[in-house]
């Protein structure tokens, strides 16, 4: 069985270019075009990985993935955060906040796919 990644990102080209790659390498794709979104996704689709922009109109990445590792049936869901932030603070606040890992753009694809396969293959704890 595929498994079902959440992109929330909001800028159309990034996340058709995210979503080719993927479903290219088997995965299902599911996307979000902003936080609020993305929450409700996360919530109906049950993503295996979510992959999370910071920069988000509505509700930021920041603000999205603390509610997520606040939630009981989603706090165990990996997060990659995928963003053009790339001051240290920004990556420190996003590791605390429980993000799993955190990629700056641009980004390698094959990058990307490897740190995506990584997560998936992490056991849970």
């Amino acid at each position: 069985m595929a498994k079902r990644i959440l992109v929330i990102e909001d800028e159309p080209h990034v996340q058709a270019v995210i979503r080719k790659r993927l479903e290219t390498k088997g995965y299902e794709v599911v996307t979000a075009i902003d936080g609020r979104e993305g929450l409700r996704q996360c919530r109906s689709a049950r993503p295996d990985l979510i992959i999370l922009d910071l920069i988000l109109p509505g509700m930021d990445g920041f603000q999205l993935c603390a509610l997520l590792k606040r939630d009981d049936t989603l706090r165990e869901t990996p997060i990659l955060m995928l963003t053009a932030r790339t001051q240290e603070r920004d990556i420190e606040r996003g590791i605390a906040l429980g993000a799993d890992a955190y990629m700056t753009k641009p980004f390698k694809p094959a990058a990307l796919l490897k740190r995506i396969a990584e997560l998936l293959d992490k056991p849970k704890e």
